[in-house]
């Protein structure tokens, strides 16, 4: 009758509609923000081999795509744009989800798609803010329930960038760059250009000569002007990366796009990490895509954001 066949209707299209949402949990884009840093001090060696640092990192708005599925097959399957790109234990996206995989005994696999947008090795923690993405994504679509402490926690057992790529904003980064102190960061545009020259930043810091330096950031100066929301024109004394005595004396060209930065109207211009990129910080659109238009002229890695406040 026709009760019962409105009734039967009904059944299934609310059996339609949850395992419609059953299947949208099963399926996450995230976009995975890269970053820069305004300023970056090393303190010392440490005995470890690595080196403490004091630095202040901020998102940017360029990212990556990343788009995971649970698959029925267990397994890790990568897959992206970039064809030199690995897809097994050497892309740190892989190691992400394997961390979470085996930490809580999950049955089921992956497929993750990366959308390569930020410049491979490039001192925008383009790699590690994939992971970040990774460990985010799944810890939602299996619901671990996992806080931002606790993932950030994950995160730096895979690289100490990670943490940084999973809290956001812009932070002041000690330690090895794993303890995070939420700042105020700055709202601007910024101008990323990258040479097209390779850098390996542990070989960065293995040339590093910290008794040669004279030149250092002052950190907690800048903090207070961030804090304060003061201009770029009153921080830019204290955008200092210590890293660049090592690159520039290496890739003269890094120079080369700081000072052509500066003569396109960049209010100030810096490398971020242990390079090759070099950013620009600008109050104006105007002047920025300016700036932009005539440095893709010269580099073919070459864009245009603005910062991330979160």
């Amino acid at each position: 009758n026709s009760f019962f066949d409105n009734y039967l209707k009904m059944l299934y299209n609310t059996i339609y509609k949850i395992i419609l949402l059953v299947e949208r949990m099963k399926d996450i884009k995230i976009n995975a923000r890269a970053k820069i840093n305004i300023a970056l001090d090393v303190l010392r060696k440490r005995e470890d081999g690595y080196h403490d640092v004091r630095m202040i990192m901020q998102q940017i708005d360029l990212f990556d795509e990343i788009h995971i599925q649970e698959t029925s097959k267990s397994g890790i399957h990568i897959k992206t744009n970039l064809s030199y790109l690995p897809n097994n234990s050497g892309n740190i996206a892989y190691k992400a989800a394997a961390l979470i995989i085996e930490k809580y005994n999950i049955k089921k696999g992956v497929q993750i798609h990366i959308t390569k947008h930020i410049p491979v090795a490039a001192g925008l923690a383009g790699g590690s803010t994939d992971a970040a993405a990774v460990l985010k994504g799944l810890n939602t679509l299996w619901n671990l329930g996992l806080n931002t402490q606790e993932l950030m926690g994950l995160g730096q057992k895979l690289g100490a960038d990670v943490p940084f790529c999973i809290l956001g904003g812009c932070a002041l980064a000690e330690g090895i760059g794993e303890v995070l102190t939420p700042i105020k960061g700055i709202d601007c545009f910024v101008v990323l250009c990258k040479a097209n020259v390779r850098v390996s930043t542990a070989d960065v810091y293995k040339k590093l000569n910290l008794s040669h330096i004279t030149e250092h950031p002052n950190i907690d100066a800048m903090i207070q002007d961030l804090q304060m929301g003061r201009p770029i024109e009153d921080i830019r004394s204290n955008m200092i990366n210590v890293l660049e005595t090592v690159t520039i004396k290496e890739h003269p060209i890094v120079y080369n796009i700081k000072r052509k930065m500066m003569e396109c109207g960049s209010e100030a211009s810096l490398m971020s990490g242990s390079g090759p990129t070099v950013f620009g910080l600008f109050n104006d659109y105007g002047k920025a895509k300016t700036a932009f238009e005539n440095l893709k002229k010269l580099y073919k890695e070459t864009y245009l954001v603005k910062t991330n406040m979160k």
